[in-house]
């Protein structure tokens, strides 16, 4: 790998912190603990244990900071030659490639130890094993040598509903192999999205992504599919496995409606970055406040105001009948 010709030295303690801090990538580790935090909303029927909730929350933050701080490793030569990327803490020489490793072994080592002994060992396992997969089968597998790198790495975000639940009952259920699969049929038009603004980057580095090897049109045309895929799986929370209900399914409908139109825009507009920029937010949006609506169907309170409505409806429905 490409190393940084010059070093940087830090002027205090707080510009230490930032630069590991940086190497996380925390903007993208919010998104992955609405999705774990809805799978153990879903697990337990809306009575989370609060303190749970935060072990695995926190435990699930420090697996994902050391998988994308191994990912910052990984890519230091990319990072590098991107001027987008350049001034990351490791190609800017604020962090040495082995003090980063060590950091990230720590962060892997102590989200293993408190899912372990404050949730249990499959939460534990499952959270290494989203580690393990980002890096080999993603990051130096998959990322620099198929245009598929996202379709197929795009488990490793979809594990931590696995985690949630998981970290809740002590099992993998149902409902969390369907949001897991939500999530990774989510991740294409997401990131594909993203791909279309920055695929110059992309072509610079020479990284397989679809637009830089198939172009924009084709580009477009598979999110549209993968969209089409998605939406409807969502509904299976509500049919047939009835893990949520009306008040998810309405949401779902409404922010599903709102997904397909706008990769319908994007299909015919794929070189256009603006639009692409529009799906690639609303992606973001979508998924969670998909997620918050398995939170808000899973609490006792919308339980008891959907079984009133129901029994309302049929009393109607009864008076015109008779």
């Amino acid at each position: 790998m490409t190393g940084t010709s010059f070093s940087v030295q830090h002027e205090n303690f707080l510009q230490v912190i930032q630069s590991y801090y940086q190497l996380t990538k925390p903007r993208i580790i919010p998104l992955l603990l609405i999705t774990t935090a809805a799978s153990m909303w879903m697990a337990s029927a809306g009575e989370v244990d609060p303190f749970l909730l935060i072990v695995t929350l926190l435990g699930g933050t420090l697996a994902a900071a050391s998988a994308q701080t191994l990912n910052c490793i990984y890519d230091q030569d990319i990072d590098y030659t991107m001027t987008r990327t350049r001034k990351r803490p490791i190609p800017s020489g604020r962090v040495k490639p082995r003090h980063a490793l060590i950091f990230a072994i720590i962060l892997a080592i102590s989200s293993f130890s408190l899912l372990t002994f404050f949730a249990n060992l499959l939460s534990a396992l499952l959270a290494m094993l989203g580690i393990v997969f980002y890096m080999l089968v993603y990051t130096h597998w998959l990322k620099r040598h198929t245009t598929q790198n996202i379709v197929i790495g795009g488990a490793a975000g979809a594990i931590p509903p696995l985690v949630g639940w998981a970290a809740c009952t002590d099992s993998i259920g149902w409902p969390a192999i369907i949001l897991f699969m939500i999530i990774f049929l989510w991740t294409p038009p997401h990131f594909w999205a993203l791909a279309l603004m920055i695929k110059d980057d992309y072509a610079e580095v020479d990284v397989p992504m679809l637009p830089v090897v198939e172009g924009d049109e084709y580009t477009g045309d598979q999110i549209w599919i993968y969209t089409l895929i998605v939406v409807p799986f969502s509904f299976l929370l509500v049919y047939p496995f009835a893990a949520s209900g009306a008040i998810y399914g309405a949401i779902a409908f409404f922010l599903g409606a709102i997904f397909i139109q706008k990769a319908w825009q994007l299909k015919h507009n794929s070189s256009d970055k603006e639009v692409a920029k529009s799906v690639f937010k609303y992606s973001i949006l979508y998924m969670m406040l998909l997620c918050a609506g398995i939170v808000l169907d899973s609490l006792p309170i919308s339980h008891q105001l959907t079984t009133i409505i129901a029994e309302n409806c049929q009393q109607i429905i009864a008076l015109i009948v008779n």
